[in-house]
């Protein structure tokens, strides 16, 4: 994973990665030892298993939007190429240009 520079998203990764062991832990639990359906840990279990996925739920969409703000576009359509902000690279591969000299016309 790649280190962030804002602490704010790190610190969303963490409790993502922290959350979804826990519910994993919780669910696993539930299922190996079992549980009395009328039991009042029962509802207790499931207010926390739901607390989780709505602290999961949240994490992942910051992280997501995050993402889509700071990422450059994975996919190779060309729609998809398009719509992303390509000043950065087209500086980075006119000043490799520069460096490798002009090109021979006709070569490929």
């Amino acid at each position: 994973m790649v280190a962030d520079s804002d602490s704010n998203i790190a610190w969303h990764r963490v409790q993502l990665k922290k959350n979804r062991a826990e519910l994993k832990a919780l669910e696993t639990a539930r299922f190996t030892m079992g549980e009395i359906a009328s039991s009042k840990r029962s509802g207790e279990t499931q207010k926390t298993i739901g607390e989780l996925k709505r602290k999961i739920a949240q994490s992942e969409r910051v992280i997501a939007e995050h993402d889509k703000r700071t990422r450059r576009p994975l996919g190779t359509d060309l729609q998809s190429l398009s719509n992303g902000s390509w000043s950065h690279w087209d500086a980075y591969t006119t000043q490799q240009q520069r460096k490798a000299g002009p090109r021979s016309p006709g070569r490929g």
